[in-house]
């Protein structure tokens, strides 16, 4: 079996370009990607498939060990139907954002914001009670000091 150097390469450059490419905000970028690390990747399948040899009919006098494996060659055409459907998923969505907001660009979501905010502040009040854990006989200005603390942190 011998595998070209070449072929590795270039597929692991598409692979590389199609990973930086859907790290991108713009969803147009991230359908380049899509297509160009599927392509990559089909490639690197085949590639590492080994050799061509003979068609895979199996029919009286043909040597077993000379007839090319089918099954790599039908996973790469299993991964082109699913990155067509990907992409015009995504070719959807970016129309329809376009449409909508005027622009490609994938936005923050709020809730994310939200939850991360709300881990944030738990993770001050947790702190907080871990400083004023020992139960003991505090002055007023410490107990004082905790209560507007946690105000502060429950309004935010």
């Amino acid at each position: 079996m011998t595998v070209s150097l070449s072929l590795l390469v270039t597929a692991g450059v598409l692979c590389a370009v199609g990973g930086v490419l859907l790290l991108m905000r713009a969803l147009s970028r991230i359908l380049i990607g899509a297509v160009i690390l599927g392509n990559g990747i089909n490639l690197l399948m085949l590639s590492a498939s080994g050799a061509a040899g003979a068609a895979p009919l199996l029919y009286p006098g043909v040597e077993l060990s000379r007839v090319t494996d089918p099954l790599p060659q039908a996973i790469a055409l299993t991964a082109i139907v699913i990155t067509l459907a990907t992409t015009a998923f995504l070719l959807a969505m970016a129309y329809r954002t376009l449409r909508v907001t005027g622009t490609d660009e994938v936005q923050d979501d709020i809730e994310d914001r939200r939850v991360a905010l709300r881990a944030e502040v738990q993770e001050q009040r947790a702190a907080l009670r871990e400083r004023q854990a020992p139960r003991g006989h505090r002055p007023e200005g410490d107990r004082a000091a905790y209560r507007s603390e946690r105000r502060r942190l429950r309004t935010v």
